[in-house]
Protein backbone atom coordinates (compact mmCIF):
# COMPACT_ATOMS: atom_id res chain seq x y z
CA UNK A 1 0.00 0.00 0.00
CA UNK A 2 1.24 3.46 -1.03
CA UNK A 3 1.89 6.10 1.89
CA UNK A 4 0.04 8.90 2.27
CA UNK A 5 2.11 12.22 1.79
CA UNK A 6 1.68 14.36 4.46
CA UNK A 7 3.36 17.85 2.71
CA UNK A 8 6.52 18.78 0.56
CA UNK A 9 9.64 20.92 1.46
CA UNK A 10 12.04 22.64 -0.63
CA UNK A 11 15.52 23.70 0.87
CA UNK A 12 18.84 25.34 -0.76
CA UNK A 13 21.36 23.20 0.52
CA UNK A 14 25.42 23.24 -0.62
CA UNK A 15 26.95 20.12 -2.03
CA UNK A 16 27.98 18.02 0.51
CA UNK A 17 27.85 20.15 2.93
CA UNK A 18 24.36 19.66 4.76
CA UNK A 19 24.54 19.58 8.59
CA UNK A 20 21.71 20.23 11.33
CA UNK A 21 22.32 23.91 11.39
CA UNK A 22 19.32 26.11 10.39
CA UNK A 23 18.13 26.38 8.05
CA UNK A 24 18.06 22.25 7.92
CA UNK A 25 17.57 21.61 11.19
CA UNK A 26 14.50 23.56 12.01
CA UNK A 27 12.72 22.96 8.79
CA UNK A 28 13.18 19.24 9.16
CA UNK A 29 12.44 19.24 12.86
CA UNK A 30 9.35 21.02 13.01
CA UNK A 31 8.11 18.40 10.72
CA UNK A 32 9.60 15.70 12.73
CA UNK A 33 11.69 13.98 10.35
CA UNK A 34 14.63 12.39 11.33
CA UNK A 35 17.72 15.35 10.60
CA UNK A 36 20.66 12.97 11.02
CA UNK A 37 19.39 10.76 8.51
CA UNK A 38 18.61 13.36 5.91
CA UNK A 39 21.93 14.84 6.31
CA UNK A 40 23.37 11.90 5.89
CA UNK A 41 21.83 10.76 2.75
CA UNK A 42 22.23 14.03 1.02
CA UNK A 43 25.87 14.40 2.13
CA UNK A 44 26.40 10.70 0.18
CA UNK A 45 24.45 11.59 -3.09
CA UNK A 46 26.13 15.03 -3.30
CA UNK A 47 29.79 14.08 -3.15
CA UNK A 48 30.35 14.79 -6.99
CA UNK A 49 28.82 18.24 -6.19
CA UNK A 50 30.32 19.45 -3.68
CA UNK A 51 30.12 23.35 -3.10
CA UNK A 52 27.47 24.18 -5.28
CA UNK A 53 23.95 25.52 -3.87
CA UNK A 54 21.50 22.70 -4.54
CA UNK A 55 17.75 22.62 -4.32
CA UNK A 56 16.11 20.11 -2.76
CA UNK A 57 12.76 18.65 -2.94
CA UNK A 58 11.52 16.77 0.17
CA UNK A 59 8.44 14.66 0.51
CA UNK A 60 7.73 13.92 3.99
CA UNK A 61 5.22 11.28 4.89
CA UNK A 62 2.85 10.67 7.66
CA UNK A 63 5.11 8.15 9.05
CA UNK A 64 7.92 10.54 9.68
CA UNK A 65 9.80 8.74 6.64
CA UNK A 66 11.09 11.01 3.78
CA UNK A 67 12.62 11.01 -0.01
CA UNK A 68 14.03 13.54 -1.45
CA UNK A 69 14.98 15.07 -4.96
CA UNK A 70 18.46 16.66 -5.67
CA UNK A 71 18.03 19.19 -8.73
CA UNK A 72 20.34 20.83 -10.02
CA UNK A 73 21.75 24.15 -9.22
CA UNK A 74 19.96 27.49 -9.76
CA UNK A 75 20.66 29.57 -13.34
CA UNK A 76 21.55 33.04 -11.40
CA UNK A 77 24.64 30.66 -9.38
CA UNK A 78 25.72 29.18 -12.74
CA UNK A 79 25.92 32.55 -14.21
CA UNK A 80 28.05 34.25 -11.52
CA UNK A 81 30.46 31.09 -12.34
CA UNK A 82 30.58 31.31 -15.88
CA UNK A 83 31.11 35.01 -15.90
CA UNK A 84 33.87 34.84 -12.69
CA UNK A 85 31.73 37.61 -10.58
CA UNK A 86 30.38 37.45 -7.06
CA UNK A 87 26.86 39.20 -6.97
CA UNK A 88 24.43 40.52 -10.37
CA UNK A 89 24.07 44.00 -10.54
CA UNK A 90 21.82 46.15 -8.49
CA UNK A 91 20.30 47.78 -11.78
CA UNK A 92 20.63 45.50 -14.31
CA UNK A 93 19.26 47.51 -17.23
CA UNK A 94 22.34 50.68 -16.49
CA UNK A 95 24.68 48.94 -14.87
CA UNK A 96 26.48 45.47 -16.30
CA UNK A 97 28.79 43.87 -13.88
CA UNK A 98 30.24 40.72 -16.23
CA UNK A 99 30.15 39.27 -19.60
CA UNK A 100 29.06 35.30 -21.00
CA UNK A 101 29.52 33.87 -24.45
CA UNK A 102 26.92 31.90 -26.09
CA UNK A 103 28.89 28.64 -25.74
CA UNK A 104 28.97 29.21 -22.01
CA UNK A 105 24.90 30.20 -22.10
CA UNK A 106 24.94 26.90 -23.93
CA UNK A 107 26.51 24.30 -21.51
CA UNK A 108 24.61 25.95 -19.05
CA UNK A 109 21.11 25.33 -20.69
CA UNK A 110 22.44 22.07 -21.16
CA UNK A 111 23.00 21.43 -17.78
CA UNK A 112 19.33 22.78 -16.29
CA UNK A 113 17.56 21.03 -19.27
CA UNK A 114 15.98 18.64 -17.06
CA UNK A 115 14.71 21.44 -14.97
CA UNK A 116 13.17 23.70 -17.34
CA UNK A 117 10.08 23.87 -18.93
CA UNK A 118 11.37 23.85 -22.55
CA UNK A 119 11.09 21.84 -25.52
CA UNK A 120 14.51 22.41 -27.20
CA UNK A 121 17.46 23.54 -26.29
CA UNK A 122 17.45 27.09 -28.03
CA UNK A 123 14.43 27.65 -25.80
CA UNK A 124 16.32 26.94 -23.16
CA UNK A 125 19.27 29.11 -24.24
CA UNK A 126 16.91 31.71 -24.69
CA UNK A 127 15.38 31.69 -20.99
CA UNK A 128 19.30 31.53 -19.95
CA UNK A 129 19.74 34.60 -21.34
CA UNK A 130 16.94 36.21 -20.20
CA UNK A 131 18.55 35.19 -16.49
CA UNK A 132 21.31 36.58 -17.18
CA UNK A 133 19.47 39.88 -18.68
CA UNK A 134 17.79 40.44 -15.54
CA UNK A 135 21.34 39.73 -13.65
CA UNK A 136 23.51 42.50 -15.01
CA UNK A 137 25.37 40.01 -17.18
CA UNK A 138 25.71 40.39 -20.70
CA UNK A 139 25.73 37.66 -23.80
CA UNK A 140 28.68 38.79 -25.89
CA UNK A 141 28.38 37.18 -29.78
CA UNK A 142 25.71 36.36 -32.01
CA UNK A 143 23.10 34.00 -31.11
CA UNK A 144 23.26 30.37 -33.02
CA UNK A 145 19.74 31.12 -34.25
CA UNK A 146 20.56 34.25 -35.57
CA UNK A 147 23.06 32.45 -37.91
Amino acid sequence: MAKEVAGYLKLQVKGAAANPSPPIGPALGSKGLNIMEFCKQFNARSQDKGGQVLPVLITYYTDKSFEFVIKTPPAPVLLLDAAKIKLGSAEPNRLKVGSVTWDQVKQIAETKMADLNAFDENAAMKMIAGTARSMGITVSGKAPWES
